[in-house]
């Protein structure tokens, strides 16, 4: 006999309020480190306290804020990439955008996600701490990872990939990688994870991809595979550090976005409960 809503709810509760809540998101900050092909996060106090005072002595502060909407933690919308100007399924970009947002796979397409999730630590199965710039990380290097955690994909996860370079957030030059390169995936990385049905993807770097040294974002392989081919969001500038030092590779993923109607990505502060 199945259990009432009720009862559910409340034991999911109990589950809860046992486990640990792991933040994945970057905290948002003027200066912080972002890919230079995005407007900036830009934050002031526009109203402070004592600019306007009641009758009765009270008074508030108030903020503005500014910011591209692929700044900080965040995810891509299938609309972010095209290739030869279509979007994922076929769409023409030109006509999806026409109107100046996009009437098709913006990012208010995407609804929030609970789930299974899998972080993928590429450092550990490597023995090293973190992935040298510029490094791909190869179907073997992600099948080992999965094999020695004992977590392999299925269909309908949300994969994370660990490099390492997270470690680096706070140097805003190193972390960008415009001179070293940045750890990821390539092209063949992103269709293993496709294959294996992932839901959701996410990388602890600005690009979920292998950049070489100088070469920037010249060429974007994966995201093509993930966004345009195979229909699958992206993650990126995640925070992994916690979930890799705890040893937690396998958890509840909770993934909810700022629901901007026609954006190509939005700001997220991804959860993992284990």
């Amino acid at each position: 006999m199945s259990s009432s809503p009720t009862a559910r709810t409340a034991r999911l509760i109990e589950q809860v309020a046992q486990a640990t809540v792991y933040d994945l998101g970057r905290p948002m900050s003027n200066g912080m480190a972002q890919s230079p092909n995005h407007p900036p996060f830009r934050h002031c106090l526009d109203r402070r306290h004592g600019d306007r005072v009641r009758a009765d002595g009270g008074s508030a502060a108030a903020d503005l804020i500014t910011t591209g909407c692929h700044v900080g933690t965040h995810v891509d919308a299938l609309a972010h990439v095209s290739h030869q100007g279509r979007l994922y399924g076929g769409v023409d970009a030109g006509e999806a955008q026409a109107g100046g947002r996009f009437e098709a796979l913006g990012i208010d397409d995407l609804p929030p996600f609970a789930g299974r999730g899998v972080l993928l630590d590429i450092p550990a199965a490597l023995g090293v701490e973190c992935c040298d710039g510029g490094h791909e990380i190869t179907v073997a290097e992600l099948e080992e990872a999965a094999g020695r955690q004992r977590t392999p994909v299925r269909p309908g996860d949300a994969v994370l990939v660990r490099s390492g370079w997270g470690i680096h957030f706070d140097d805003v030059e190193l972390y960008q990688g415009l001179g070293s390169g940045v750890p990821g995936v390539g092209e063949t990385g992103a269709s293993w994870l496709a294959d294996r049905g992932a839901a959701l993807v996410g990388a602890d770097t600005l690009a979920f991809e292998c950049l070489p040294a100088g070469a920037g974002h010249a060429l974007l392989p994966a995201h093509r595979v993930l966004l345009v081919e195979r229909g699958i969001n992206i993650i990126e500038a995640m925070d992994l550090e916690a979930l890799a030092a705890d040893g937690v590779h396998e958890f509840v993923f909770v993934l909810a976005h700022l629901n901007i109607v026609g954006a190509t990505g939005a700001p997220a502060r991804p959860l993992a409960i284990a």
